[in-house]
C-alpha cells in the first residue's frame, strides 16, 4: 500500500475550520495581569496549513464568516497574508446576542510559570458549518485537491460540523484526495456526545490515509487500547505508542501513516521535543532533543503541517517526520501559534541544529 497523490489539482491542501482571534499578552506576561495584547487570526486547521501556504503550495480554507463584522474582515485579511484562498458563507450576526468569531485568550508562560489558555466560543459562527453551503463535487472533483486535513476540534465543535467533516471525508475519498485526520480530543466537546462523536470519528478514521494523535486521543476518540504500562521515561512512551499503533492498524487497515509528537517539558522555555511515525511496516523515531521555546502553543500543528508538506512534495517517508519535527520546533520560536517558514532551507537548518547567522 502507498499513498497516491492526485496530479490534476487546483489545491494541494484544503482545510475546514472555524476561525477566531487569539489575544496574547506582550512581554511574556500572564493574561490576568496584562493590559496590552497582540491579536492574531487563528485556528488549529489553518495553523497546520500555514506550513504549506508559506512554502508556496496552494491552500484553501472552508469556513463561515459573520457578515459585516470587523473581526471577520481582520480574519480574511490575515488569511490573504498567509497566502490562503478561502470560501464560506456570510452569516448575519443577528442581535447583540447573535453570532461571532471565537476568542482564544492565551499567555505563553515563562520559565517556571506554565502557559494558560482560555477559549471563549459562545455564539461561534463556525458551529453552523454545513455541507449544504459548499459544492463538494466542484471543490474535490472539478477543481481537484491533493490532500484534505481534518481536526477533531472542528469535527466535535457541533453536530453540524461533525456531519460536515464526515461529508468532506466521503467526498475526498470519492475523488482520490488523501485524507489526514488529527484526532485532537477535547473532553469538554465530547461531554454527553460520546456515542455520536465516536461513530463520526471512527468512519472518518476508517477512510483516512494519515492519523495523528497520542495514545489518549486514539483511546478516547476511537476506543483503541494500548498495551499495559511497562515503565516510565521516553523509551516507555515510544514502546507504548508502537503497541497502540499495532492495535490501530488492525482496526484501520486502510490507514498508511500514524504519527504523534513526543514532548518533555523542562520549563516553559525549554522542552525536549521528539516525534514518532509509522509508515507501512516501518517506524521512524526522532528521539527528543532540547529546543528553546518562545511560545509552545502550535508546536503540534506545526509538526502535522510539516509532515503533510513533505508528503505532498513526494519526499521519502524518513524526511516527513524530520521536516515535521523541524516545523513544529520552528512554530515554538514564533509569537504566532503557527509556523511561518521562510523557505525549506530554514527548516532543514533547524533539523540540523544549525542556528548560525545567514548573510
Amino acid at each position: 500500500m502507498s499513498i497516491q497523490l492526485r496530479q490534476d489539482y487546483k489545491y494541494s491542501l484544503v482545510v475546514p475550520t472555524s476561525i477566531g482571534v487569539r489575544l496574547t499578552p506582550q512581554n511574556g506576561q500572564a493574561f490576568h495581569c496584562s493590559d496590552t495584547f497582540k491579536m492574531q487570526g487563528t485556528s488549529a486547521e489553518t495553523n497546520v496549513a500555514s506550513v504549506s501556504s508559506f512554502l508556496g503550495l496552494p491552500v484553501k480554507v472552508l469556513t463561515n464568516f459573520v457578515k459585516g463584522s470587523p473581526v471577520a474582515r481582520f480574519i480574511k485579511d490575515d488569511l490573504a497574508r498567509r497566502h490562503m484562498d478561502y470560501e464560506g458563507r456570510e452569516i448575519e450576526q443577528g442581535d447583540a446576542w447573535g453570532y461571532r468569531h471565537q476568542f482564544n485568550l492565551a499567555d505563553s508562560g515563562f520559565g517556571s510559570r506554565g502557559p494558560r489558555v482560555h477559549n471563549d466560543r459562545a455564539g461561534e459562527v463556525g458551529r453552523l458549518l454545513n455541507v449544504a453551503d459548499f459544492d463538494l463535487d466542484r471543490i474535490f472533483g472539478e477543481e481537484g485537491v491533493q490532500a484534505l486535513h481534518l481536526s477533531g476540534l472542528i469535527g466535535a465543535l457541533s453536530p453540524d460540523t461533525g456531519k460536515f467533516c464526515l461529508e468532506l471525508a466521503r467526498a475526498a475519498k470519492k475523488h482520490g484526495t488523501v485524507i489526514s485526520f488529527d484526532l485532537n480530543h477535547r473532553a469538554s466537546f465530547w461531554t454527553g456526545r460520546e456515542e455520536e462523536l465516536k461513530a463520526i470519528f471512527t468512519e472518518i478514521a476508517s477512510i483516512s490515509d494519515v492519523l495523528v494523535g497520542n495514545e489518549e486521543d486514539f483511546q478516547l476518540c476511537l476506543g483503541i487500547e494500548g498495551p499495559d504500562e511497562g515503565g516510565q521515561g521516553i523509551g516507555a512512551k515510544i514502546d507504548g505508542f508502537k503497541g497502540m499503533i499495532e492495535n490501530a492498524k488492525k482496526a484501520f487497515p486502510n490507514t498508511e501513516v500514524f504519527a504523534t509528537t513526543l514532548r518533555e517539558v523542562e520549563n516553559s522555555n525549554s522542552h525536549r521535543w521528539g516525534a514518532i511515525m509509522s509508515k507501512g511496516d516501518n517506524f521512524h523515531v526522532v528521539e527528543p532533543r532540547q529546543i528553546t521555546v518562545l511560545d509552545r502553543i502550535g508546536g503540534g500543528d506545526g509538526f502535522v503541517g510539516g509532515l503533510l508538506y513533505a508528503l505532498l512534495k513526494g519526499w521519502e517517508p524518513e524526511k516527513w517526520i524530520q521536516f515535521g519535527w523541524a516545523t513544529g520546533a520552528l512554530a515554538t520560536t514564533q509569537l504566532t501559534d503557527y509556523g511561518q517558514p521562510a523557505d525549506e532551507e530554514q527548516v532543514w537548518s533547524i533539523w540540523e541544529g544549525n542556528a548560525r547567522v545567514r548573510r
